[in-house]
Protein backbone atom coordinates (compact mmCIF):
# COMPACT_ATOMS: atom_id res chain seq x y z
CA UNK A 1 0.00 0.00 0.00
CA UNK A 2 0.92 3.17 -0.37
CA UNK A 3 1.17 6.85 1.64
CA UNK A 4 -1.05 9.95 1.12
CA UNK A 5 -1.67 13.05 2.70
CA UNK A 6 -4.49 15.11 3.10
CA UNK A 7 -4.00 18.65 2.92
CA UNK A 8 -6.09 20.64 4.27
CA UNK A 9 -6.42 24.14 5.38
CA UNK A 10 -8.42 24.93 8.32
CA UNK A 11 -8.66 28.88 9.49
CA UNK A 12 -9.57 28.92 13.30
CA UNK A 13 -9.22 25.10 14.04
CA UNK A 14 -8.91 24.27 17.48
CA UNK A 15 -7.03 21.63 19.17
CA UNK A 16 -10.26 19.85 19.85
CA UNK A 17 -11.97 19.67 16.61
CA UNK A 18 -8.71 18.33 15.38
CA UNK A 19 -9.32 15.67 18.09
CA UNK A 20 -12.81 14.86 17.05
CA UNK A 21 -11.93 15.31 13.14
CA UNK A 22 -8.68 12.67 14.02
CA UNK A 23 -11.30 10.12 15.67
CA UNK A 24 -14.07 10.55 12.77
CA UNK A 25 -11.16 9.71 10.13
CA UNK A 26 -9.82 7.10 11.97
CA UNK A 27 -13.19 5.16 12.52
CA UNK A 28 -14.62 6.46 8.72
CA UNK A 29 -11.03 4.30 7.02
CA UNK A 30 -11.92 1.07 9.57
CA UNK A 31 -15.23 0.75 8.20
CA UNK A 32 -14.21 1.55 4.45
CA UNK A 33 -11.61 -1.65 5.12
CA UNK A 34 -14.27 -3.97 6.83
CA UNK A 35 -16.57 -3.31 4.03
CA UNK A 36 -13.32 -4.35 1.57
CA UNK A 37 -11.17 -1.06 0.47
CA UNK A 38 -8.28 -1.16 2.72
CA UNK A 39 -7.49 2.54 3.72
CA UNK A 40 -5.82 3.15 7.56
CA UNK A 41 -5.66 6.23 9.41
CA UNK A 42 -1.54 7.44 10.31
CA UNK A 43 -1.03 10.48 11.78
CA UNK A 44 -1.69 13.93 11.40
CA UNK A 45 0.62 16.88 11.41
CA UNK A 46 -0.94 20.05 12.55
CA UNK A 47 0.86 23.46 11.70
CA UNK A 48 -1.62 26.09 14.53
CA UNK A 49 0.13 29.13 13.14
CA UNK A 50 -0.79 29.11 9.30
CA UNK A 51 -4.12 26.26 10.10
CA UNK A 52 -2.77 23.77 7.77
CA UNK A 53 -3.41 20.51 8.46
CA UNK A 54 -1.25 17.03 6.91
CA UNK A 55 -3.28 13.38 7.68
CA UNK A 56 -1.47 10.63 6.79
CA UNK A 57 -3.23 7.67 5.21
CA UNK A 58 -2.00 4.07 3.79
CA UNK A 59 -4.26 3.08 0.86
CA UNK A 60 -4.00 1.32 -2.23
CA UNK A 61 -5.23 4.87 -4.36
CA UNK A 62 -5.86 8.21 -3.85
CA UNK A 63 -9.14 8.12 -4.25
CA UNK A 64 -9.05 5.30 -1.54
CA UNK A 65 -8.35 8.27 0.68
CA UNK A 66 -10.79 10.90 -1.51
CA UNK A 67 -13.80 8.83 -0.67
CA UNK A 68 -12.68 8.27 3.28
CA UNK A 69 -12.50 12.02 3.45
CA UNK A 70 -15.43 13.03 1.77
CA UNK A 71 -17.48 10.30 3.68
CA UNK A 72 -15.97 11.57 7.18
CA UNK A 73 -16.62 14.88 6.04
CA UNK A 74 -13.79 16.25 6.32
CA UNK A 75 -12.65 19.49 3.85
CA UNK A 76 -9.39 18.84 1.97
CA UNK A 77 -7.84 20.77 -0.56
CA UNK A 78 -5.83 17.94 -1.92
CA UNK A 79 -4.97 14.08 -2.27
CA UNK A 80 -1.01 13.82 -2.44
CA UNK A 81 0.92 10.70 -2.39
CA UNK A 82 4.44 10.74 0.03
CA UNK A 83 7.00 8.74 1.81
CA UNK A 84 7.04 8.29 5.05
CA UNK A 85 10.79 8.26 6.13
CA UNK A 86 10.59 7.07 9.58
CA UNK A 87 14.65 7.06 10.79
CA UNK A 88 15.99 3.65 11.46
CA UNK A 89 16.79 2.58 14.85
Amino acid sequence: MTIYIADRDLPGVTLEQLAAAQKVAIETSQRFTAEGEPVRYVRTAWVPSESHVMCMFEAQDAQAVRDVNEAAGIPFTRILEAMDLMPSS
